[in-house]
């Protein structure tokens, strides 16, 4: 490699897979806060990632959901909601329908 083209915060940071629990030694100028020991018994700073190649769906062939922020319980909420406002649409045309005597054009 050429010397003095890398950043200097550039360094070996452990990345731990949250949902594994793998761990990857890899170099980066990430910025952290915490440090534990690798397995050749030295120090190095620590991030957490949700996801990685050890738990990511298309490297392990299992489907899962990880749902750490909430997203798929705001989903289906919004989903019900969507849902109770179409069957309300419904039946307020039905109500309508039935008010002018069944018929589209409103004559009898």
């Amino acid at each position: 490699m050429k010397k003095d083209i890398h950043p200097a915060a550039y360094r070996q940071v452990i990345f731990e897979d949250s949902t594994s629990g793998k761990r990857f030694l890899i170099a980066s100028t990430i910025d952290t806060e915490k440090t534990d020991k690798w397995e050749d018994g030295k120090e190095y700073p620590v991030f957490q990632v949700e996801i990685s190649s050890a738990s990511h769906p298309f490297y392990t062939g299992q489907s899962k959901v990880i749902d750490t922020a909430g997203r798929v319980e705001r989903f289906k909420k919004r989903l019900a909601r969507q849902a109770m406002a179409k069957g309300s649409a419904k039946a307020v045309t039905k109500k309508a329908k039935s008010a002018q005597g069944g018929s589209a054009s409103g004559r009898k």
